[in-house]
């Protein structure tokens, strides 16, 4: 059986996929303060990237930065939500899935707000040297 057979690489099943993920992208939005938080911040640091003129490479690991927080609570909200399905209960297991979950978002913006600072700390502080003569 050749894998086109079964539909598996198809147009529709391609644009279903897509479907279905900006379809959870906007569950995320609505409905997880913290993933709100997140893109508030990240527009924010996009702004401030321009105004500052940082250099493309710097630009461009800023958006890898704000790309994984943004995917890290997004699976964090799926784990959550996975484990509210299994038992709606609270268990010592089930906390402990989700505080997990929690700390890879809390890790990842803790480095992402080092990576922020080592990036634009340098040029504000040569505007303040400027302005300050």
């Amino acid at each position: 059986m050749d894998l086109k057979d079964k539909n598996l690489w198809g147009f529709k099943r391609l644009l279903r996929s897509f479907v279905y993920a900006w379809t959870g992208l906007k569950y995320v939005i609505r409905f997880e303060q913290n993933m709100r938080i997140h893109l508030i911040v990240s527009f924010i640091v996009i702004v401030l990237a321009f105004l500052l003129e940082v250099p493309l490479i710097h630009k461009i690991i800023l958006l890898l930065v704000i790309g994984m927080v943004l995917s890290l609570e997004v699976m964090n909200t799926a784990i959550e939500r996975t484990v509210d399905m299994i038992t709606e209960d609270f268990h010592p297991k089930a906390k402990v899935a989700k505080d997990i979950a929690a700390a890879a978002v809390f890790i990842f913006s803790i480095i992402s707000v080092l990576i922020g600072l080592s990036i634009f700390l340098p040029p504000i502080i040569e505007r303040i040297n400027m302005v300050l003569g």
